[in-house]
This record gives structure tokens, C-alpha cells and sequence, in this order.
């Protein structure tokens, strides 16, 4: 019988995988010794592999663009990026080497999009969709860019407000969108989102608002599922159900001509993730235009506001497990030198799940383990993976260090956990390190923040002043 760790994952999953193989016991990912990694910079450690967000920008721009094509779709594609899932320089920076858009959801994005523009990262052509809930500050900064001559920021109108509070504030045309306020999944705690104005009231507020505005046009209709994009009855059906309102206001509103169905593409979290991308993407441009050519109106150009798609699967964490407490006959912790509650919070906030991996010893027999995190919370473990409810590792062996890794956490845990602030139990943010590579394809890296000090928590709690 075999007993390894390795031949646990070979035979249960298909692996290697695209971006996982294994060599001489270690585990690589996209190309990269992760033992070496952590022997240049030490644990605990966040990393984010910049490489990967330009390539799944790529592949949704090839699956869009070829469905277009295929269907003979009278209508262009537009990428954007979702800020919110992770506002980090170095992430924006590398989304907009691939001609995309970004969608913002709060005052202070404005701010970023001001900053890229001035150091010419962001060119006056490029779409800035501004979503969410507005009030004083978000319009100002919103009316600061349409007053600078950004003629593409579209402010997407989440209530029967916004648009007079737009109006107050500026002479000048501008576009906007309105965001549909889509019916929840059965399941959910309330019928329908809190963002978004209802289906029934939107056509009316056009002609209410916007029609007989000559300083408005109405460019966009909004449309996002909170479930994200999925094949199955309740998505198809929420999608025909904008599309009826599209249909339905389009024929009143000529400038009306984009289509923006928000993110929701799902990341892998799992060895046995499997997602037909190109079908959904297919699928979708199939239903927009049978419904737009049955209705005899044209069909809408096509955004997306894709956030975790764009950086999830670019980021990862290592930690070591520094000791095994078994607390009874068939319960082992093993104990990680973080905590999950403040470096990966949507596992013990939403729990969710990401990829985790030994990052060595997999030529060594496995056990069933739990993990726990160095905070005094009993909420601070992690507790099933892709193995039905139970997490193997290799065998705990005190004096060869067992090293663990989390993949595909790029998307809001940073900002979520607090990044650079401050921390549950005091346990110290960790180091984050950035990875390139370079025209040559080798890899670079580079440390961009060191792990928290005791100084720097003592500073925000007004010890240091």
C-alpha cells in the first residue's frame, strides 16, 4: 500500500497540475521552488505572483473576443478591473499593461485613479465605472474627475438620489449607469440586493430623470449576481430578466448601449476544480443576442468588472508548523507559526476555502491533522480542504520543519485582515514578497513589506507618541 503524500494527491486528484508539480519531495509552483523562496526570506510569508494576473486577463479577453467572433456579435468587449478585491499599486499596475478598465466602489478609489492617471498609468480612454452606495465625498471626487475632462467615468446610479446629487455639483455632460437591483438566490436571507435601483422602477426613472436631461445620457445597465457567474436555472433566469429591462429601455433610450454583467467568475480552490469558462462566456454572448435580435434592438457592447478572477489566483501564504498537540486519541493540531483569523480572514470569516498544500516532505507517510493559528481565539483554525472535511499533511516530525502553503488567496484578504494595521492578538501581519518575472522569462523577487514590529503596533495603539 502506498503511504506517501504524494501518491495520496496523484491518486486522488489529477496532478501534476498547471501551475503545481513536485520535485525531489518539494512543491513548485508556476515554475517556482517555494523551499527556496522561504529559505531567501522566511516564514511566516504572503507572496503574489504578478504574472498571473495578466494572464487571466488575457484568457477572458481571448474566450469574450472569441465568442464575438463565433456568434457574429455586433458588439465589443470591455475588461475591467474590480478594485475592491485588492487596491495595491503593484497589483493595478500590472492589470493595466493589458488595455483594461476599472471599476471603483468608494471615495478613495478616486484618489488611486487620480494618482495612476498622473504618473500615466491610466490614459483618459479608459471606462471608470463607479459603483456603490454615494454620498458627499464619493460625488466630489467623482465630479473632480468629470470636471477634469474624464469623459469615461460613468457613475452607475445605486438609488433614486445619486443623480441629482451628481447634478448639485456639476455644469458639465456626463454619462451614467444604472445598477439593477438584482432578486437574491432562494437561500438567502433577503429577496433582493440592497445596491441597485428594482426592475420595475427603471424604465420610469429614465424617463423621470435622464430623458429630457440634456446634460445626462444614460450609457449603461448594470446587472450582478452577488452568487456569481454559474450555470445553473437561477443565473440564466436573472440574466433574461435584464435583459428584459435592457430590451425595454432601449427602446426609449438611444445612448443607451453597454451592458455591463458585473464579475463573478469563480477562482480554483480546489485540486478537482473544473469551470468551463469558454461555455459560460459563449453562452452568455448567445443569450444576449437571441433575446436583443428577437426584440429587433442591437446589442449592447459587453463589460465585466472582474475582481477576484483578476488577482485571486495570483496570491498565496507559506507558514511553518511549529509544534503537534494532540489533545486527545484522534484529534492532532498542528500549530502554525500565524493566524488564519488575521492573514487569510475569509476562511474564518465566510468560510471559505483555498488550495492548501505541504510545501515539502511529500515523499513522507501522511496523517490527519487540524491546523490551528497562534491566536488565544478557539475560532482561529482551519479545518477541511479538498479531502471531504479533513486535511492531510505529511507526517509531524519535530526536527525536519513541515512547511505549508495557501494558494489562490490574492483577492481581499489584505485589505479585509487590515493590512499594515493592526492585527488579533497583536500577531504581527507577515512579510509580503512580490514575483515577477523578467523578458526572459526568469524570476524576480521582491521584498515589499516587512513583517509588523512590535513598534509599529505600539504607534497605532498611542503607545509611541
Amino acid at each position: 500500500m502506498n503511504t506517501k503524500y504524494k501518491d495520496l494527491i496523484e491518486q486522488t486528484f489529477d496532478f501534476p497540475q498547471e501551475e503545481f508539480h513536485t520535485h525531489n519531495g518539494n512543491l513548485f509552483f508556476h515554475g517556482i521552488d517555494l523551499m527556496e523562496l522561504i529559505k531567501q526570506y522566511g516564514t511566516p510569508l504572503k507572496f503574489t505572483y504578478l504574472p498571473k494576473i495578466s494572464k487571466n486577463i488575457k484568457r477572458a479577453q481571448k474566450w469574450f473576443n472569441n465568442a464575438i467572433s463565433k456568434l457574429d456579435y455586433n458588439g465589443k468587449y470591455h475588461y475591467s478591473y474590480c478594485t475592491k478585491s485588492s487596491h495595491f499599486k503593484y497589483i493595478l499596475e500590472e492589470a493595466l499593461k493589458n488595455d483594461i478598465h476599472i471599476e471603483t466602489s468608494s471615495a478613495f478609489d478616486i484618489d488611486i485613479i487620480k494618482s495612476l492617471k498622473k504618473k500615466g498609468k491610466l490614459n483618459d480612454n479608459a471606462y471608470v465605472l463607479c459603483n456603490g452606495f454615494k454620498r458627499d465625498t464619493y460625488i466630489e471626487n467623482i465630479v473632480n474627475l468629470i470636471d477634469g475632462g474624464h469623459k469615461n467615468c460613468i457613475p452607475i446610479i445605486d438609488n433614486f438620489e445619486e443623480l441629482n446629487l451628481l447634478l448639485d455639483k456639476t455644469n458639465n455632460q456626463f454619462k451614467v449607469g444604472i445598477r439593477i437591483a438584482s432578486e437574491e438566490e432562494p437561500k438567502f436571507e433577503f429577496y433582493t440586493s440592497r445596491l441597485g435601483i428594482g426592475y420595475k422602477n427603471i424604465v420610469s426613472f429614465y424617463e423621470r430623470e435622464i430623458a429630457n436631461n440634456p446634460q445626462v445620457k444614460l450609457k449603461m445597465l448594470h446587472f450582478f449576481i452577488n452568487t456569481g457567474i454559474k450555470d445553473n436555472a437561477y443565473y440564466w433566469n436573472e440574466l433574461l430578466k435584464c435583459l428584459k429591462v435592457y430590451i425595454d429601455l432601449k427602446k426609449v433610450c438611444p445612448t443607451l448601449d453597454s451592458l455591463n454583467i458585473g464579475g463573478g467568475f469563480p477562482i480554483k480552490n480546489s485540486l478537482a476544480f473544473n469551470y468551463d469558462y469558454e461555455y459560460m462566456v459563449e453562452e452568455i454572448i448567445t443569450q444576449v443576442k437571441t433575446t436583443c435580435d428577437e426584440a429587433g434592438v442591437n446589442v449592447p457592447d459587453i463589460f465585466t468588472e472582474f475582481g477576484s478572477f483578476t488577482v485571486g489566483e495570483a496570491g498565496g501564504a507559506i507558514y511553518e508548523v511549529l509544534y503537534q498537540k494532540k489533545q486527545n486519541d484522534r484529534e492532532k493540531w498542528n500549530m502554525i507559526n500565524s493566524s488564519f483569523i488575521t492573514t487569510l480572514p475569509d476562511s474564518w470569516a465566510i468560510n471559505k476555502r483555498f488550495i492548501m498544500l505541504p510545501v515539502n516532505k511529500w515523499n513522507r507517510q501522511y496523517e490527519r491533522v487540524l491546523l490551528g493559528g497562534l491566536t488565544c481565539d478557539s475560532d482561529d483554525y482551519y479545518n477541511s480542504e479538498q479531502h471531504i472535511n479533513a486535511i492531510y499533511l505529511p507526517v509531524y516530525e519535530k526536527e525536519k520543519p513541515l512547511y505549508i502553503g495557501f494558494f489562490n488567496s490574492g483577492a481581499y484578504q489584505e485589505t479585509i485582515g487590515g493590512f499594515g494595521g493592526l492585527q488579533h492578538c497583536l500577531i504581527p501581519h507577515p512579510k509580503h514578497v512580490l514575483i515577477q518575472e523578467d523578458e526572459n522569462g526568469n524570476i524576480k523577487t521582491q521584498l515589499f513589506k516587512e513583517q509588523q514590529t512590535s513598534k509599529e503596533f505600539l504607534s497605532i495603539l498611542g503607545y509611541e507618541n
